[in-house]
């Protein structure tokens, strides 16, 4: 029996967007290409793109033989999982090709792999040169397409450098957008711990008391999202769906996180779980204060605040002592739990600073000295060790 390779890849210039595919059919037992395909699709998201680029390239290796079994490579977490029936598909746009793609081939003849985006330039350019003819007003043509020349090219004049760290973006991403996805690997990481558990936090989107700068912990009102953060909500699903590596949603409880967390998972296709231990820091009396009314009222409580991470603000709200030792008790927990995966978790500031704070080992002092936006993402990464990599902080990119 014959086995193909089916590397697949799609992308959006703008997702929605001008979109296109492209799909390889290789021998498993020589590396030889069989098959190229591509097209431009018009207006499409990059999830619709990326599952047109596996449906293509699965009808042309049952053009090939029908009996042959496949196994299929993508950089797009998202419709491997999904496909190998570990995800759940909510969205209405990608089950009907979901279930046209697992009709191609009987049950069992496709196997799914995850590859890095460096792994999957050979699809990624051919995907690129359909938008290309489509920004042209032409379709893709295989006679014209240099897709695995280029990418011969590319690999022999970096050493073949394909397991390297680094991501290349996918296809038809903007500058912004590959900035953001490009993810530095710890060069002192021994090669043999295994992929880590990573966090991707995101912070809720704005409430009303946001733009004031009330302080707002888990003992206050429970504000939920306003328009501005419903939107800042759906911006940062979009970032997420679109980098398709998010394999589960925790969030903490409280309404604003639980709103931010349910646009997400939403647009991811997954289920939201809740954790109490991610609830912000109870501010006490200070509760839905501005810093300048807790300095008139408090002065006494508020420098005491700022001086020691042992000092409660008033009325008998949790100190930043009590609060790193809830954070760190629930970061091992979820560690344990999601080991070797990448999971969100939609929190708030004070549980974001303070895991990015143990991260990097540094005084309990620093968290005055970030600057955390609503709706922003921080990356950080746990390895079997024990050591952690802080990879992002802050990143508002999707909200520009």
């Amino acid at each position: 029996m014959r086995e193909f390779i089916v590397e697949a890849d799609g992308g959006s210039r703008g997702n929605p967007g001008p979109a296109g595919y492209g799909a390889v059919v290789s021998d498993a037992a020589t590396g030889e290409t069989l098959r190229e395909a591509a097209e431009y699709i018009g207006v499409a998201t990059n999830n619709v793109a990326e599952y047109r680029g596996l449906l293509a390239g699965l009808r042309a290796a049952h053009e090939l033989d029908p009996a042959a079994t496949v196994h299929v490579r993508m950089d797009s977490k998202l419709v491997v999982e999904q496909m190998s029936g570990r995800w759940k598909i909510k969205h209405p746009d990608m089950k009907p090709l979901a279930a046209e793609a697992a009709r191609v081939f009987p049950p069992g003849r496709v196997t799914y792999e995850w590859i890095p985006r460096e792994r999957n330039k050979h699809a990624d350019r051919l995907a690129n040169e359909a938008m290309d003819a489509g920004a042209r007003g032409e379709q893709w043509s295989e006679s014209a397409s240099t897709a695995e020349l280029d990418t011969a090219a590319g690999a022999a004049e970096t050493g073949g450098l394909s397991d390297a760290p680094g991501v290349v973006g996918s296809a038809g991403a903007d500058a912004d957008t590959r900035a953001a996805k490009a993810v530095a690997t710890p060069g002192w990481a021994p090669a043999d711990m295994g992929a880590p558990a990573t966090f991707v936090l995101l912070r809720h989107g704005e409430t009303p008391l946001t733009p004031q700068k009330r302080f707002s912990g888990s003992g206050g009102t429970d504000p939920s999202l306003s328009d501005v953060g419903r939107e800042q909500a759906e911006r940062a699903a979009a970032l997420l769906a679109m980098r398709g590596t998010i394999q589960a949603v925790v969030s903490s409880p409280l309404t604003r996180t639980r709103e931010t967390a349910g646009i997400v998972a939403a647009r991811l296709g997954l289920d939201v779980s809740v954790d109490d231990g991610l609830r912000e820091t109870d501010f006490g009396a200070w509760e839905g204060l501005t810093f300048a009314e807790v300095r008139e009222r408090h002065p006494d409580d508020l420098n005491a605040w700022l001086a020691s991470p042992d000092a409660e603000p008033t009325g008998g709200g949790e100190s930043f002592a009590a609060t790193g030792i809830r954070i760190a008790a629930t970061r091992d927990k979820l560690v344990a739990a999601y080991a070797g995966r990448t999971v969100l978790l939609v929190t708030h500031v004070t549980p974001i600073k303070t895991l990015v704070r143990l991260a990097l080992g540094a005084p309990p002092e620093s968290l005055f000295r970030m600057e955390l936006s609503a709706a922003s993402l921080s990356v950080v990464a746990y390895y079997a060790d024990g050591n952690a990599s802080v990879r992002l902080l802050n990143d508002t990119s999707h909200l520009r």
